[in-house]
């Protein structure tokens, strides 16, 4: 079976490896062939196929212009290869879903619209996020008879909000989209015990709630119950944060970027508790590879964290505000007992995400839909 991939990914065709390189070396056995179609990433196309089967087509054009070149390359590339089934990677001003309707109208080749995730839900941090939550609402409306299925990444949130905006559930394909190796994910022992009481990763923008992390840290404290914190990632809004923590007299290290995933789950693991306070996500991914190591997470009720966390045993759910989030982290830090009982679970419940395992169910998915 031949697919074609409408993507979000800038890295590959220049020459950057990450998480898609990554994927698409597991997901390109299950198929004949794949062809991407990318956005321009700003800098002179130099690879145009990896792991064999995997063909990248770069836009010449800028993000308008995107509805039209995939109808068009799209189009060309089903006629020369006959491919079976489209896939589009939907998200912001939707010029993936809107060009990949256009050319599944045009070819009756059928196209899975994937929303991993949409800004601003379950809670906006400002009026960018309202807006975005507005546009979605309008692309799902015009995709919900135009696409064979949406694909979403967890068992709720994002079923119960396509639901209420018209989607036939028939046509929802739950896919997660975490994809975790679990060699370098594992629970080890910490001779010295953890470091960190709290950890975050993640890219330091607004909707990662890193405001609320240090919000429940400062309740904690005035309760008499300080923390210490790691917090892994860079962004615009670091050295603001990073300075209100010092301000605050907050325990806090701050690590720009770790070169290795080993380094990452060391850092897992040297953590008592994970902590995500995020408005919106569609995984996220370091909470998931934080329980695969053994530590237990506290989260805002998004992503497949409501899936994950909501009997309470491998951590707690909490709400948008430092106060939820503090009790929360204060329940899970209470006994060391049941902490480690906590993370011994979450080990267990991120099995299903192991890389190979994970992908094939979302080829398998795919599939299913082409035929």
């Amino acid at each position: 079976m031949r697919l074609l991939m409408v993507s979000g990914d800038r890295q590959l065709a220049i020459g950057e490896k990450g998480p898609f390189d990554s994927m698409q070396e597991e997901f390109s056995r299950h198929f004949e062939r794949i062809d991407v179609l990318c956005p321009n990433p700003g800098r002179p196309q130099t690879v145009d196929v990896i792991h064999d089967r995997v063909h990248l087509h770069v836009a010449p054009c800028g993000r308008a212009g995107m509805p039209r070149w995939i109808a068009a390359r799209g189009e060309a590339l089903v006629k020369e290869h006959g491919h079976a089934v489209i896939t589009s990677h939907d998200y912001g001003w939707f010029y993936n879903g809107l060009g990949s309707a256009l050319l599944s109208r045009a070819t009756g080749v059928p196209y899975l619209s994937e929303i991993h995730h949409v800004p601003g839900y379950p809670f906006a941090v400002d009026w960018r996020e309202h807006r975005d939550r507005w546009i979605a609402r309008a692309y799902l409306r015009y995709a919900r008879h135009r696409a064979a299925a949406f694909r979403v990444v967890n068992h709720k949130q994002m079923p119960d909000l396509l639901m209420r905006w018209g989607v036939d559930p028939a046509r929802i394909l739950v896919l997660p989209s975490l994809y975790l190796d679990l060699e370098t994910f594992r629970p080890e022992p910490v001779s010295s015990g953890p470091r960190y009481d709290l950890c975050f990763v993640g890219r330091m923008v607004p909707n990662k709630g890193v405001p609320l992390l240090l919000q429940a840290m400062r309740v904690l404290k005035e309760q008499g119950a300080p923390v210490s914190a790691v917090l892994v990632g860079k962004g615009p809004e670091r050295d603001r944060w990073r300075a209100e923590a010092a301000a605050a007299g907050l325990e806090a290290e701050w690590i720009e970027w770790l070169a290795e995933p080993s380094d990452l789950a060391d850092v897992y693991r040297a953590s008592r508790l994970v902590v995500c306070a995020s408005s919106c996500e569609g995984g996220p991914r370091f909470t998931v590879e934080a329980m695969a190591c053994g530590t237990p997470v506290v989260s805002t009720p998004v992503g497949v964290m409501g899936d994950l966390l909501a009997d309470g045993r491998c951590g707690r759910l909490a709400g948008f505000d430092g106060w939820s989030l503090a009790e929360a982290i204060r329940d899970c830090l209470e006994s060391e007992d049941s902490r480690r009982a906590m993370g011994a679970e979450a080990a267990e419940r991120a099995l299903p995400f192991e890389r190979a395992r994970a992908i094939q169910v979302y080829a398998e998915g795919v599939q299913a839909l082409a035929r």
